[in-house]
C-alpha cells in the first residue's frame, strides 16, 4: 500500500498549494481543462498524479508567455 505522500491522485487544495494559486484560478482551470482532472461526482474532482506533473514539466500546457 502507498503512502499518503505517493497518492496516485492530488486533491484540488493540493494542486492549489503546490501551484500557489488562489481558488478561482485553480477551479476555472480544472473547469476549462487547463490543468487535467477528473469529477468523480458532483462535489468531487482528483488529480492524477503523474499527468499532473508531466503537464507541469512541459510547461503547464499552452498558456506559457513567450521567452524574451
Amino acid at each position: 500500500m502507498e503512502s499518503s505522500d505517493e497518492s496516485l491522485v492530488l486533491t484540488p487544495e493540493e494542486v492549489r498549494q503546490l501551484l500557489k494559486i488562489s481558488r478561482s484560478v485553480l477551479y476555472s482551470s480544472l473547469k476549462n481543462g487547463t490543468i487535467p482532472s477528473i469529477r468523480i461526482s458532483p462535489r468531487k474532482i482528483i488529480i492524477p498524479r503523474e499527468r499532473f506533473f508531466e503537464w507541469l514539466n512541459g510547461g503547464g500546457g499552452n498558456n506559457l508567455h513567450p521567452k524574451e
